[in-house]
């Protein structure tokens, strides 16, 4: 997770236990299959998002019953169904759906690919012009991702350009270099060497 994301989290959680947000946080992550894919992604945005509601409980109750009670697996469209019931109930908060990471779902393996599934999944969400419903997605700037949120109504910022982030990464690095012992006994110009380098491959991550 990313200190921009954390921070998000942070903000709309006390927002949530004053009873005016509901949160769905989902990580992808590429070492874990069910953190880098459309289903793991619904499966955990519904069970947050249920927690934080009794109406929304009774959604997810009477989508469970439907599917014979676990024994019949549902399809992403069914769950993508359920989680649009959940979305479009009236009367409840605002809802902030946070995806972290969104570059970690993988690009390759199938047609579409995972990656590819949940951009989908975000465009079917956007086109419901749901008022209440708020998405974050967090990235690197990977050309397939900002090609195809580019024409949504989505704010983009660019923490690459951002001279508060450079600066922050420059000055971790100099740290870093300077005061681990492991690095002390260099000579002066072999470290400013490495702090460059890492410095110009750090690409503002």
């Amino acid at each position: 997770m990313n200190l921009t994301s954390s921070t998000i989290i942070e903000d709309i959680n006390h927002m949530r236990k004053r009873g005016l947000a509901s949160l769905a946080f989902f990580y992808c992550d590429f070492r874990d299959d069910n953190k880098k894919n459309l289903r793991g992604m619904l499966s955990s945005l519904l069970l947050q998002l249920c927690h934080s509601s009794d109406s929304y409980s009774s959604i997810l109750s009477d989508f469970y019953s439907e599917h014979d009670y676990g024994s019949r697996y549902p399809s992403e469209n069914a769950f993508i169904g359920c989680l649009k019931s959940i979305l479009k109930h009236p009367g409840h908060a605002p809802t902030f759906i946070i995806m972290d990471a969104l570059d970690e779902c993988s690009n390759t393996g199938g047609i579409p690919s995972s990656r590819e599934n949940v951009l989908m999944f975000v465009k079917e969400l956007v086109h419901l012009l749901l008022p209440t419903l708020h998405i974050c997605i967090t990235s690197r700037p990977e050309v397939d991702i900002t090609t195809f949120l580019r024409p949504l109504p989505f704010h983009q910022v660019s923490l690459h350009d951002e001279v508060g982030q450079i600066k922050d990464i420059v000055d971790y690095i100099k740290s870093v270099v300077d005061t681990d012992p492991r690095t002390k006994q260099w000579r002066a110009e072999d470290k400013e060497l490495v702090k460059e380098v890492l410095t110009k491959k750090s690409g503002g991550m």
